[in-house]
């Protein structure tokens, strides 16, 4: 089969049938899903991402859904965390406001996420992605970069075709569809993953990267937010093929380190490899309430209920975090993001809470906010965190308190000890 269909230039990607230039549909099965490429057996570089993956797998379980606008997000304050392709076309959008998304689909039939649920069918899939590859590096519960080098032996196809057979048993074994983006580098396998979404699989080669990139919004290039864009873009750059142009040199003059990657990704060169399970960066919680919040002891009694989720996911992952990162947004959606390192690395909901709340007092000057989170940054071993302070002779106190909370919490549930800062405090 392998020598026989790769000597083609292409292939069906429903029937896997070779395709000799020309053809518009696949001689043996009438598909239209044909694949092309000069280079599509010799890359070896994969991203693969779950299309509308929360909405997917509610479509999945209730059939009923399958036509109709699925919106993923939280109540009337909450945001948009996925929409199906059917809300996308009224204009339905990731991060959107939840009003305003009903307002541009109001038969849209919303669900609240079921995290627990996603988490199970993200493991199913990540499942069969190991069965390709060991060099699968996550990015989050949806996607992946898959490394398919030196595996032609043992599936005894190339990369490209038995990434379209993994297409093929995703949707008849799981029930989702994926979009394929197979490249050199990570940056162009990313971006070739979203350019025919849904169930896409497009391919870009090193020859073309250059011709393909320079038509291209400055926006593509991973780092180059909105904000960074509007900064090029006051600058004279709209395209990455005037990057193309600049010398690296006057890139990083202007743009300090990312002027080295704006050069770099701009001429397609990204030599990140694909590691093996890279191990998470952060570990947070926060929530958009329903009212906007000013007062400060509204605000302390949530930061210190967030800080206690993120002391309780630090333990259940066997890690700690030595920056602790305050996450607002106000109620006009603009973001604030203040962090402190600390000396040694924290597992404690009680200091990550004290440094949050230091941190959001400097805040607190009227400002009404519509969403307040709390994390650790710079993870590190749990063997390290929290040894005893000279400083505060009551944070051991402190620390043999929380450790007492959270035996009765392990026994009886979360809600069985609460600290003055929560107790009799309305959950937002």
């Amino acid at each position: 089969m392998h020598g026989d269909e790769t000597r083609f230039p292409g292939f069906c990607r429903d029937c896997l049938a070779g395709q000799p230039d020309g053809v518009r549909r696949c001689r043996g099965c009438g598909s239209p899903r044909l694949v092309y490429h000069p280079e599509l057996y010799s890359l070896t570089l994969a991203h693969i991402d779950c299309d509308a993956f929360y909405a997917a797998v509610e479509k999945r379980d209730n059939p009923d859904l399958a036509d109709k606008p699925v919106i993923i997000g939280g109540g009337k304050r909450g945001v948009v965390s996925t929409a199906c392709y059917v809300a996308r076309i009224h204009g339905v959008r990731s991060a959107m406001p939840m009003f305003k998304a009903l307002e541009a689909c109001p038969q849209a039939v919303v669900i609240r996420p079921d995290m627990e649920k996603y988490v199970r069918v993200g493991r199913e899939v990540r499942t069969l992605m190991q069965e390709l590859t060991p060099l699968v590096q996550p990015l989050s519960i949806d996607e992946a970069f898959l490394e398919l080098r030196g595996t032609e032996r043992l599936h005894h196809d190339p990369p490209a075709r038995v990434l379209a057979r993994f297409v093929r048993r995703i949707e008849g074994e799981i029930g989702i569809t994926v979009s394929v983006g197979l490249s050199y580098c990570k940056f162009l396998a990313k971006v070739a993953s979203d350019l025919q979404k849904p169930r896409g699989f497009s391919v870009i080669g090193e020859a073309e990267a250059l011709d393909f990139l320079k038509d291209r919004p400055v926006g593509l290039i991973w780092g180059v937010g909105r904000a960074f864009a509007e900064t090029l873009e006051r600058d004279g750059i709209r395209t990455i093929g005037q990057l193309q142009t600049m010398e690296e040199t006057d890139l990083m003059r202007r743009y300090g380190v990312m002027g080295k990657r704006l050069y770099n990704l701009s001429r397609g060169q990204d030599d990140r490899e694909v590691h093996l399970n890279d191990a998470a960066k952060s570990v947070s919680s926060e929530t958009t309430f329903f009212d906007d919040i000013s007062d400060l002891g509204e605000l302390t009694a949530i930061l210190r209920r967030l800080s206690e989720q993120v002391a309780a996911r630090l333990r259940k992952a066997g890690c700690a975090g030595q920056t602790v990162v305050l996450k607002l947004k106000t109620r006009d959606f603009k973001s604030r993001t203040r962090n402190r390192r600390l000396e040694d690395p924290t597992m404690l909901a009680d200091r990550i809470f004290r440094i949050g709340l230091d941190l959001l007092k400097r805040e607190t000057d009227g400002t009404k906010f519509r969403l307040i989170g709390i994390g650790v940054t710079d993870l590190a071993d749990p063997a390290r965190a929290d040894p005893p302070d000279l400083v505060d002779p009551q944070a051991a106190r402190r620390a043999a308190a929380e450790a007492a909370m959270n035996r009765l919490r392990d026994k009886f549930g979360k809600t069985s000890v609460e600290t003055g800062y929560t107790f009799g405090k309305e959950r937002r």
